[in-house]
């Protein structure tokens, strides 16, 4: 989306911005829920609740991005919903662990 390729769908048309424009603003998510990653892994307890605003975050920002590719988009929401289920149901066990 950022680079212009053929990948995703041309033409398509969004509330705000363009493709690359929300090509972009799914990469900064992406980096950011990276570091969020790394601490859920080390069992940080910020790194949980954040994970849960990051992943709810970038479940809209894959909901805006369904025109450019409509099944990529509806998968990678269905993992963020699985995230913050994950984090929020089973949150309290890496606490006691």
């Amino acid at each position: 989306a950022i680079a212009n390729s053929s990948f995703y769908v041309a033409n398509t048309r969004y509330v705000f911005g363009d493709l690359k424009t929300w090509g972009w603003i799914v990469t900064l998510i992406g980096v950011v829920e990276i570091c969020v990653a790394l601490g859920v892994w080390v069992r940080a307890q910020w790194a949980r609740w954040t994970g849960v605003g990051i992943a709810a975050l970038n479940a809209i920002a894959q909901l805006v991005f369904i025109p450019a590719y409509p099944w990529l988009a509806l998968v990678v929401f269905t993992l963020d919903v699985l995230v913050i289920y994950g984090l929020v149901a089973h949150g309290r066990s890496l606490e006691e662990g």
